[in-house]
């Protein structure tokens, strides 16, 4: 049997299968139970025919008994994390942003005694923390001063590289308003390409940075305005949850605001936060 027929007919073994579930759970904190094996077969092909393996036996075996993981931990974590994103998706959180957080943030001096910091936690190929970036723009807009920054991590290096280029097929931007579309994308000059770019006063706004959340205490000297960890708690079991959001909580300011996703809840964890909308939750 040749290497490339191997890789497509093999599938993990029980063992082989419960060991990398381990390895990733552990180390990202994202549950990798049995349903989820033909799943992780999938992204993983890639990384076998990248190393010239003939199944998954010998990558775990190169993984877990040849010292491979110091090579190839992180090339893992990026083939089995899930990055879905869109252009303000959840769009509400980005109107409350926009008319609530904001105004009652500048109404206590936040961006003008000092920037305000946004932080997007999960944040894939950048799709979300442009989309704050752009909301803040806009209110920047209305105030002779108001300056801001917005900090994006994710632990997949790969998605982290996609958003600093910050370059997106046009069907992507579709959700963004027409004039954000204006102002904040520049076209490709090859109409037959179909791409376009984030301008580059948004991009200067944008920080990235590689961070896994179950990780703690995160390397930040920061303290965040407004946090957005959304659509990823669900990937964690519940004490998981519980010590990312704690963890979170901690560089959140005082009157500061977290959003989660809309299938995701606070409300059953002992933090120092209020609800004040459906998946919106406010420092105390």
């Amino acid at each position: 049997m040749n290497s490339a027929a191997g890789i497509m007919a093999d599938g993990l073994s029980p063992r082989d299968f419960a060991r990398l579930a381990g390895f990733i759970q552990q180390t990202t904190g994202i549950k990798m139970p049995p349903a989820k094996q033909t799943l992780l077969e999938g992204r993983l092909r890639r990384r076998l025919r990248a190393l010239g393996l003939p199944g998954f036996r010998e990558y775990c075996d190169y993984l877990f008994g040849e010292g491979g993981l110091d090579r190839e931990a992180i090339q893992l974590i990026n083939a089995v994390t899930t990055n879905k994103t869109d252009f303000f998706r959840e769009s509400d959180h980005f109107q409350y942003l926009a008319a609530t957080a904001l105004p009652q943030l500048a109404g206590r001096g936040i961006g003008r005694d000092r920037p305000l910091t946004a932080w997007s936690a999960a944040a894939s190929i950048g799709a979300e923390a442009y989309s704050m970036a752009m909301v803040m723009a806009e209110f920047a807009m209305t105030r002779p001063v108001f300056r801001f920054s917005v900090l994006a991590t994710d632990i997949c290096t790969e998605v982290l590289e996609a958003a600093h280029r910050a370059i997106y097929p046009e069907e992507m931007i579709r959700p963004v308003p027409a004039a954000f579309c204006k102002r904040y994308f520049l076209r490709s000059r090859d109409p037959g390409r179909k791409l376009v770019r984030v301008v580059p006063g948004l991009r200067s706004r944008v920080r990235f940075a590689r961070l896994n959340l179950i990780e703690s205490p995160y390397d930040l000297d920061i303290a965040v305005d407004v946090l957005f960890v959304r659509n990823i708690l669900i990937y964690f079991e519940k004490s998981v949850q519980q010590e990312v959001l704690g963890e979170l909580c901690r560089y959140l300011s005082p009157g500061g605001y977290l959003f989660v996703g809309h299938s995701e809840s606070v409300i059953d964890f002992d933090l120092p936060v209020c609800a004040v909308a459906t998946s919106i939750f406010r420092r105390e």
